[in-house]
């Protein structure tokens, strides 16, 4: 079920819920913000009203995000660098989690509870700005009348107001500041147009006096109703927002039919919305693979060419050539890293595809889309957000399940994260498939997403037969935006941060595996050789490998190469690439032999494995590195959010699933291929 009306009704789904708290504090709060003293800001908001793009063009690039102290629910925070009548004052602005209301369901909106009204009186925003949708007025402003019931600083800041005219509403900003009895501003944060007037208003709010709280309009009936006061005060709330609406609002001209309310019609249908989200997805990929992989080649030339002979020659001239030195640097750094790093522009051209179907709209239907399918696994639809961001990364996706109101089902989602295919998956599918599959990788990779869905369905109803057989799901409700047209500088940003994130976290962690992985090739398992000058296979790294390839044998990828580096991919699915380019790099050749490239050496070594059967081992092997443990990042986050003792359970899940997959897919594949 989506949300699509400004009804009161609706809104009082949910709010007579048990109320969770959360413990916050605000002098030790993370991020830089703009230093001790500085007035405080805090951003609040329903989902998907553009409260996160605000917050992004106010303070550019000097964000922060971090665990709040004392919960473990992530805030963004940064400065916000102002300028009104003649002086510059800097803030620092919050971006608190998603909220309809003030009566929490999650720890997320406990949070804002928390830091907005529950916390010592020292310890909260100087002021409360509040994003509201003006499409969906009514819905918005439920929050806003429970904050002027406490002698608070209010700001109401109104977004798609064009979507509203569009419907036929012209919202009199004026007229709806006298009834609620704050400032009401428009800005449009996608084309960052309104924020001067935004300045303004919260410069005028710090200046001016704490107001007193609004009045509660209890009618003599209704004071008498004492067993219903919590009843009694919502339906207040409700009159006191028609009244705002009422009064604030007016039909300029007959409502259309909106573009959003017709596309829907189709992309949310049953039967037709699966479809077309499944073709959407298939053209990212087939786009993806196909615009990027000349800039890969490129960029692999490069690395094997230039930068690895200027490196040698480099290391010749100072005395440093032929030893561990030129090993280490050549053959471990630029031959691993080098490698990650041809897969940027695939990454860039992803995130930015991705970014423009964010920016459109389109991704808050593929919850509608999946409703069906979360509710058959207990689960509520937006148990579908955290999967969505898993298939980015599932470190931030485990911390997403903080969303969920109950801890039976965070407990489930957090088992099912690591099934979802993360970008880190995407480097090692677009090298075997390119590798193996040519102009069809585009396809492969498609389809490896696809297998991740049915996984974590598959999964998921097993579990929900077995441990979580008694776990009920509420019906979802959910806003979606309209459709729009993705702005140049919003999607190019998100790209970007992105981008360096993903550079940031993966070139870290493969500086340190390369490293690790080059002393253990370099470090010979006998004494019949010396440090830096033994065959890989014979080294503490190639032994250790072979010692664990036997239980391949029946994936049909049993060749120590390939499982060293789904070992080392523990640490991170990055590293599988740099490990096999580490591995064949230093691996001296037959005498005679052609060492060839990296994909011949691979499709060498699948042949030799399968014997004669390479397709069903790729596909095998493929299927293995999507269901086996991410990474040490993500077993950091389940142990944070589910605990060590589920953490350990979710471990064998994967490896067993991820086992038991690839053998079936080899063992049947290898009858046809």
């Amino acid at each position: 079920m989506s949300i699509d009306e400004d009804s009161p009704a609706l809104l009082q789904i949910g709010t007579r819920r048990p109320v969770m708290t959360a413990k916050a504090c605000c002098e030790e709060a993370p991020g830089n913000g703009a230093g001790a003293g500085a007035p405080v800001v805090a951003l609040v908001g329903a989902p998907n009203v553009g409260k996160s793009t605000l917050f992004n063009a106010l303070t550019g690039s000097r964000v922060t995000m971090g665990n709040w102290p004392g919960t473990t629910v992530s805030v963004s925070r940064g400065t916000w660098r102002t300028a009104h009548d003649g002086r510059s004052i800097d803030m620092t602005l919050i971006d608190l989690p998603g909220a309809y209301s003030l009566d929490p369901i999650s720890p997320d909106e406990a949070l804002t509870r928390e830091l907005l009204v529950d916390g010592p009186a020292d310890e909260r925003p100087d002021v409360t700005v509040v994003l509201a949708d003006a499409a969906h007025l009514a819905r918005s402003l439920y929050i806003v009348a429970q904050l002027r019931e406490r002698a608070m600083k209010v700001v109401v800041a109104l977004s798609m107001l064009d979507v509203a005219r569009h419907r036929g509403v012209d919202v009199d900003t004026f007229a709806l500041s006298a009834e609620l009895g704050c400032p009401v501003v428009a800005l449009d944060p996608r084309r960052r147009q309104g924020a001067e007037t935004l300045v303004v208003a919260v410069h005028d709010a710090l200046d001016a006096p704490t107001p007193e709280p609004r009045g509660l309009r209890f009618t003599p009936e209704a004071d008498l109703a004492v067993l219903d006061a919590d009843l009694v005060r919502e339906d207040e709330r409700f009159s006191f927002i028609d009244h705002a609406v009422g009064t604030g609002t007016r039909d300029s001209a007959e409502a259309r039919a909106s573009l959003s309310d017709k596309v829907d019609r189709w992309v949310t249908a049953p039967v037709i919305g699966p479809l077309i989200f499944m073709a959407v997805m298939w053209a990212v990929f087939q786009v993806t693979t196909t615009v990027a992989a000349p800039l890969q080649d490129g960029l692999d030339a490069l690395f094997v060419g230039p930068i690895s002979d200027g490196a040698r020659t480099l290391l010749a001239a100072i005395g440093l050539g032929g030893g561990w030195v030129e090993g280490l640097l050549v053959d471990g750094l630029v031959a691993g890293v080098g490698m990650l790093l041809t897969f940027a522009p695939l990454m860039a051209l992803m995130f930015l595809l991705l970014a423009l179907l964010e920016d459109s709209g389109y991704m808050a239907r593929a919850a509608v889309v999946t409703d069906r399918m979360m509710r058959s696994l207990g689960l509520p639809g937006r148990a579908f957000l955290p999967l969505v961001v898993g298939f980015g990364c599932n470190v931030p996706a485990i911390a997403a399940t903080r969303i969920l109101p109950q801890v039976r089902q965070r407990i489930l989602v957090s088992l099912l994260v690591p099934f979802t295919s993360c970008t880190a998956r995407l480097t090692v599918y677009v090298l075997v498939a390119t590798t193996f599959f040519g102009r069809w990788a585009g396809t492969v990779v498609f389809a490896m997403y696809l297998v991740s869905i049915l996984m974590v369905v598959g999964v998921g109803l097993l579990l929900r037969k077995t441990l979580w057989r008694t776990m009920g799901a509420d019906p979802l409700v959910l806003d979606l935006p309209p459709y729009q047209v993705p702005t140049a500088r919003l999607t190019a940003s998100v790209t970007w941060v992105r981008l360096k994130g993903f550079l940031q976290t993966a070139s870290g962690i493969i500086v340190a595996t390369v490293v690790v992985v080059w002393a253990l090739q370099s470090l010979p398992a006998s004494q019949a050789h010396s440090f830096g000058e033994v065959p890989v296979e014979e080294s503490v790294y190639g032994v250790a490998a072979q010692a664990v390839t036997p239980v391949f044998e029946p994936t049909g990828f049993a060749q120590w190469q390939t499982t060293s580096a789904l070992v080392v991919g523990f640490v991170a699915k990055e590293a599988v690439i740099s490990s096999w380019a580490q591995t064949y790099a230093v691996d001296e050749p037959e005498e005679g032999a052609d060492p060839g490239t990296l994909g011949e050496r691979i499709i060498a070594d699948f042949e030799k494995s399968s014997d004669g059967h390479p397709l069903p081992a790729v596909i095998a092997f493929l299927v293995f590195l999507l269901a086996y443990t991410p990474c040490v990042a993500t077993l950091a986050a389940q142990k944070r959010e589910i605990g060590l003792r589920w953490t350990l359970f979710g471990i064998a899940l994967q490896l067993a699933v991820a086992w038991l997959a690839a053998v079936a897919v080899f063992q049947i594949g290898r009858m046809f291929w």
